[in-house]
Parts: C-alpha cells; structure tokens; sequence
C-alpha cells in the first residue's frame, strides 16, 4: 500500500532551483533511501514534506490526503513522524520523560500539571523503550547518554506519536560504523513489523546498499536514478555524480 506519493515537486529561492519535478512514493514496510551529493536538493524536499517549507509546484499526498501548505505540527498529527541529523532532546530530562513528553503532545495533554504529566503514559514510554533498545536506560538523564543510544531515544520520541510514514535526515550521522548498523537494522525492523514507511537520507553508501529496498538519487534538484539499490549502484550517471568508482 502507497503511504506517500510525490508528484511533480519543485522549489525555488530566487534563482537557484532548489527542487525540480520530483514524483516518487513509498509503500508501508518500506526503508526507501534518497542520496545525492550536498546541494542535490534532500533537505529541501524533507522541508516540504514536513511542513517546513511550502512548494512551488507539485504535490504530496500522505494516505491520500494532501499535506502541501499545511504546518509542521499538522502533519505530525496526521501520523507523519521525523528525526533530525542533530539529534534534540532535553538533556536534563530522563530517558522516559522524554517520550512522555511527546506521548503527552501526542495525546494533547500538555497543559497537565507537572505532577501529574510525571505519572502520566508511563507504561506505554517503557514499551517504546523496549522497542528501540532503551528501557534498562530509561530512568537515566539524557545529558549522560552516548550519541548512539541518544539516536535510539529520538527514534523512541518519533514513534509516540504512531507514524505511519517515518523521515529521518541522515540518522546515522556522528554514530560508529557497528552503531549505524545496528540503527538501521532496527528502523528496518520496526518498518517490517509496523508497516510503517521509512523514507530516509543518508551520505553512508555501506548503511544505504545494506538496509534500503529501494533508493532515489538527487542531483542539481531532478531525480536522475530510482530503483533496487544494485542497480542504482550501477548506473553509470550515478555513479559519475556522487558514489565514484570506488562504487563500481
């Protein structure tokens, strides 16, 4: 089943065309990568399916309902869920209450006491805890954390509000090359078992090749290459654009 569907997307800033004609989909239970060199225009087409950044031109459609032109925290509401390159948590909190944080968003219960928000989605914070890898840390303060199980955290407060389409910008990005892995087999296996449709870009070709189903490329803001990633590997404007023959 589509869970996104991108039709003709384009942004421009003043003269530089940042996004142009872009149409792609995902399906629910899919890890679809989109990869391409800096300025290929990824993050300005992450904007516009977010809610950051309105689009020119062109269409996104999540489950059939159009999300261009609507805020940020709408479309988060309508089961859209991100993460971000840097990862932001609240560093004095504990692992827990931070999801908590954003179960209560997601409930729309923020206006609670603080006495009260403490007691509140207790057990349903463990269990996405449990998911990501993180309960046994639950009750430790963020600030102490490693960068590797911060990222598991973000993956655990992007889950509380039940996505059924997940972006994530670069989510391996500062991590060890064993803690990639481990993160992107664990998107690929909440994916699979959620049926949640992952939509995510990285610069590591070893986490793309191994984890993605399917892979777009970006280049000077058009998709040049879309398909299995063998076969993105392959292709030779590709790999003259952004992976170089050490691709091959």
């Amino acid at each position: 089943m589509t869970v996104l569907a991108v039709h003709g997307l384009s942004k421009a800033y003043g003269g530089v065309q940042a996004v142009r004609g872009v149409s792609f989909s995902v399906a629910a239970g899919e890890l679809l990568a989109m990869i391409g060199p800096n300025g290929a225009g990824k993050t300005t087409c992450f904007n516009m399916l977010n809610g950051q950044v309105t689009p020119d031109t062109g269409t996104i459609e999540f489950e059939g309902r159009s999300l261009a032109g609507l805020a940020p925290r709408r479309i988060w509401r309508l089961g859209v869920g991100r993460t971000f390159q840097i990862t932001a948590t609240f560093g004095s909190m504990t692992v827990r209450e931070n999801v908590q944080m954003a179960l209560l968003s997601h409930h729309r219960r923020l206006w609670s006491p603080f006495a009260l928000a403490a007691r509140s989605h207790v057990a349903e914070a463990e269990a996405l805890l449990a998911r990501v890898g993180m309960l046994e840390q639950a009750g430790r303060p963020c600030a102490v954390l490693a960068y590797g199980d911060l990222k598991r955290v973000e993956l655990a407060v992007a889950l509380a509000s039940r996505p059924r389409l997940l972006l994530m910008d670069e989510p391996t990005a500062g991590m060890a090359p064993r803690e990639r892995s481990a993160l992107m087999q664990l998107a690929s296996d909440l994916a699979k078992s959620g049926g949640i449709a992952v939509l995510f870009t990285e610069h590591d070709m070893d986490v793309v090749f191994t984890h993605a189903d399917r892979v777009i490329v970006l280049s000077g803001g058009e998709l040049i290459a879309e398909g299995a990633p063998q076969a993105v590997r392959a292709d030779a404007r590709v790999r003259e654009v952004y992976l170089g023959s050490g691709h091959a």
